[in-house]
């Protein structure tokens, strides 16, 4: 007769199996006609191994207790695969509250996604003591690239401090995403340093990276925005004088401070970043995706910045540890023009939004910009109106759209 042990860990892989089973299909409670959203998150934390979790020794494990639980799986890089396959690296937030990373493959981009054996591990730099949020960046150099934050108590924090924080930008570098070399952290004269991405090409000759500067670890002070600098090499890599690429500005979804989201994808029309925004709410930070579209040719400049956000948390996305918050550090652009953009909501899951670069292109291009006051957009949505006219028989529309 089966032990008990036993039946309990057979019911406990089935249900995992069947989650990693599970087929995602487009969410049809929203349209935009940007983006499908996708039923179910790709990746939560109870995709993470059973392995990493249980001890499945009855001697050990009596009762099949969780010995090392997991509290997040969320802001992840991506990359394609040379065989059409997606790879995303996860943030996992341990119940210690700990992060650290793990690669996950799918072989469409939108499910079955399962992790590798076991998480990534390289060096340790100095004292730090939390890692998350790693861009991927495919480099022509022929390295692909993470570029991640590094948190480490401050240490000029005063004696019973035990909050305040200190964020570097740490570096490591792959070939398969399975081995990985620590370089040294970003040198930079900035108080601190996170949402740093790697532009995947040389420019001039050099590594150019877009970084945003802080004074503090969460309070931007006088800082905030998204810069742009450029080093002869990224071993190690130093980033000295940056340009502004974006700033923040009042009454915005960017009011209170914004970073890079993945690193930016090659398209005709120029280079496209996915990007997040925050602003103040009587329930604290809004997280929220915007794009912006910068010069092929010169990547320091800002050509089409449409007003607004491009995703915002939806439905029960807006619910979980830190809530009303859409992140983004993980783009996928393929050769067949599809994008995938990966985003968790909340700091608890990972998801998945679809469009196309023709898609993209013509909403960075066609879409107003923001004109920073109420009068504006109200004169944008009568113009649109005007424009409207000519066509709304064609729909058996009368003049109001309905």
């Amino acid at each position: 007769m089966e032990s008990l042990f036993k039946h309990q860990v057979k019911q406990l892989v089935r249900r995992h199996h069947e989650l990693l089973n599970r087929p995602n299909t487009p969410d049809r409670r929203w349209y935009n006609g940007l983006f499908e959203r996708w039923t179910y998150p790709v990746v939560t934390a109870d995709h993470v191994p059973l392995t990493w979790r249980y001890d499945f020794s009855e001697t050990r494990n009596p009762h099949l207790i969780e010995r090392i639980g997991v509290n997040a799986a969320f802001n992840a890089g991506a990359i394609e695969n040379a065989d059409g396959s997606i790879s995303v690296c996860v943030r996992v937030e341990g119940v210690d509250r700990k992060s650290f990373f793990a690669i996950a493959d799918s072989p469409n981009g939108v499910d079955q996604f399962r992790f590798r054996e076991k998480p990534v591990v390289f060096d340790r730099v100095g004292d730090e003591t939390n890692l998350y949020d790693m861009r991927l960046t495919r480099h022509e150099d022929g390295w692909i690239y993470g570029l991640f934050c590094a948190e480490s108590h401050d240490p000029q924090a005063k004696p019973g401090d035990t909050i305040s924080a200190v964020a570097d930008c740490g570096i490591v570098r792959t070939k398969d995403l399975d081995t990985w070399e620590r370089l040294p952290n970003l040198k930079h004269p900035n108080a601190q340093q996170r949402n740093v991405a790697l532009h995947p090409k040389f420019v001039n000759g050099k590594y150019m990276l877009y970084t945003r500067p802080m004074e503090f670890f969460i309070d931007a002070g006088t800082e905030g925005h998204t810069g742009w600098g450029l080093s002869d090499s990224m071993n190690p890599c130093v980033v000295g004088k940056q340009e502004v690429l974006d700033e923040r500005i009042y009454h915005t979804i960017k009011e209170a401070k914004m970073g890079s989201g993945a690193a930016p994808f090659e398209t005709s029309g120029g280079w496209m970043h996915i990007a997040h925004g925050v602003r103040n709410t009587a329930a604290g930070l809004r997280y929220v995706l915007y794009c912006m579209l910068c010069d092929k040719d010169n990547p320091g400049k800002v050509i089409h910045r449409p007003g607004g956000y491009i995703l915002a948390p939806f439905e029960e996305e807006r619910v979980g540890d830190v809530s009303n918050v859409l992140f983004s550090n993980g783009v996928v652009a393929k050769a067949d023009g599809s994008v995938f953009i990966y985003y968790a909501s909340s700091d608890t899951r990972l998801h998945v939004a679809t469009t196309t670069v023709e898609k993209l292109l013509d909403y960075a291009q066609n879409t107003p910009e923001d004109l920073y006051h109420a009068h504006g957009s109200v004169q944008q949505r009568c113009d649109l109106v005007d424009a409207n006219r000519p066509f709304l028989s064609q729909f058996g529309l009368d003049q109001k759209g309905f």
